[in-house]
């Protein structure tokens, strides 16, 4: 059942991921498409902000579907998470560009866009309350671990497809209409998402405090009464997982072909770097998973958060003094590896921070609202600052996100400890 639990959260998780980078990736040919004013790199700007914008919508999505998981299930909130994702690939994909209708073409992306971010925003705590309450115990890393490992699966398919069309196709056809391909892939998986989530029975932990969640108080009112400290401690360590995906996983194969990083590597380079870091990222975080669950959770994201704060620079500074291709692999893959053996743990840590009759809102909401700041406007931010400050930027902004993880940590695992503790005893007296 653990096992049927991994895909069902996988799977759905994936796809939310899969559009996220496609996106990403292709962001240069959506520019020139939905953008025609002004200079490439404005029009790069603008279309990470409308990626950003999306990340508005993403705290509401928490509120919605986390209330929605913690009244009727965990399956219940995937249901309705990935139904509400795939409208929102449907408006991508099929949105004429500003050539043919103006500027509808910009408003649309961004409904779109929007409807994307509602549906990653309840995502993200559902699916991992999901894994970590099926989870045989002693196993709880390994599980959840598969969470942001299918993030990397995504983005591993993602890269594939990018590969494929900017190899096989002129860059005038991609331009004109393959760039909207990967969306179309993406649509195919739905189904498959829908009934794999389907077919699982709710999580043991729920359906013993069912009563108690359809009956109590909201939720969301239970939180910020109750759990203001969970809260704060969820955001400050969620800075640091949201930073980190997003400035080197999905951000970093745009700014190796980007004029103003002066790199010089082209589309097919930077889709190969993501294939490649991407395995890595994939591979790492099982590994992590497993490391907590052996050795502890709390030293592996230590020894994780305390990489991202040094090897980042030093992995840019290499690729500026060395601007090859084997250099780049090898200075992908290595970020991607520091990544992992920190966000491959922190699916396993957070849901834990809540007791399971707020666990989906309360994840969902902490991890958003960080997502705001440190996720979504990561890409335009970064695009802004390579150009303008310094072309070590990405280094130097996840640094933030290390400091208010580190500080995080210790309270992080005191709210742990006295939720594993009642649900212990709750668990010994039914």
């Amino acid at each position: 059942m653990a096992r049927r639990a991994v895909v069902a959260a996988s799977v759905g998780n994936a796809l939310e991921w899969y559009d996220f980078s496609v996106y990403a990736f292709f962001a240069g040919y959506v520019a020139r498409d939905f953008f025609t004013g002004g200079d490439a790199t404005t029009a790069l700007i603008n279309t990470f902000i409308v990626f950003g914008v999306g990340f508005v919508a993403r705290p509401l999505g928490a509120v919605v579907i986390g209330i929605y998981g913690d009244r009727k299930g965990r399956k219940a909130a995937l249901m309705l998470s990935i139904a509400t994702m795939g409208l929102g690939t449907i408006v991508l994909a099929a949105t004429p560009p500003a050539a043919v209708i103006g500027i509808g073409a910009p408003i649309l992306l961004l409904i779109g866009r929007l409807l994307q971010g509602f549906s990653a925003g309840g995502e993200i705590g559902g699916a991992a309350a999901f894994l970590v309450e099926h989870a045989p115990p002693g196993r709880r890393g390994r599980y959840a671990a598969w969470l942001q490992a299918s993030m990397g699966i995504s983005n591993l398919i993602s890269a594939i497809v990018g590969v494929t069309i900017t190899t096989w196709l002129p860059d005038s056809a991609v331009q004109d209409w393959a760039w909207r391909i990967p969306f179309i892939v993406g649509l195919l998986i739905i189904p498959v998402g829908v009934y794999i989530r389907r077919s699982l029975p709710e999580t043991e932990v729920f359906e013993r405090n069912r009563t108690e969640q359809e009956g109590g108080p909201s939720p969301l009112k239970r939180l910020l009464t109750e759990y203001p400290k969970q809260l704060l401690t969820g955001f400050l360590f969620s800075v640091l997982w949201t930073v980190c995906v997003y400035a080197f996983v999905i951000y970093l194969p745009t700014y190796y072909r980007d004029p103003a990083a002066g790199l010089g590597f082209t589309s097919q380079q930077s889709f190969l770097a993501s294939l490649v870091g991407n395995v890595v990222l994939v591979i790492g975080c099982i590994v992590a998973g497993r490391s907590a669950d052996r050795y502890g959770a709390r030293r592996v994201l230590t020894l994780g958060a305390s990489g991202l704060l040094v090897i980042p620079l030093l992995c840019l500074l290499l690729l500026h003094a060395a601007p090859s291709v084997p250099v780049l692999l090898v200075v992908h893959s290595v970020l991607c590896a520091n990544v992992a053996a920190f966000v491959g743990v922190a699916p396993s840590t957070m849901p834990r921070v809540f007791p399971a009759a707020v666990r989906t809102t309360g994840l969902a909401l902490s991890y958003n609202v960080a997502a705001i700041f440190f996720a979504g406007f990561t890409p335009a931010l970064l695009t802004w600052a390579t150009a303008r400050f310094t072309v070590y930027a990405p280094a130097l902004w996840v640094t933030l996100g290390v400091v208010a993880c580190l500080v995080s940590l210790p309270a992080l695992f005191r709210h742990i400890a006295a939720v594993d503790a009642a649900e212990t005893a709750e668990a010994s007296h039914a």
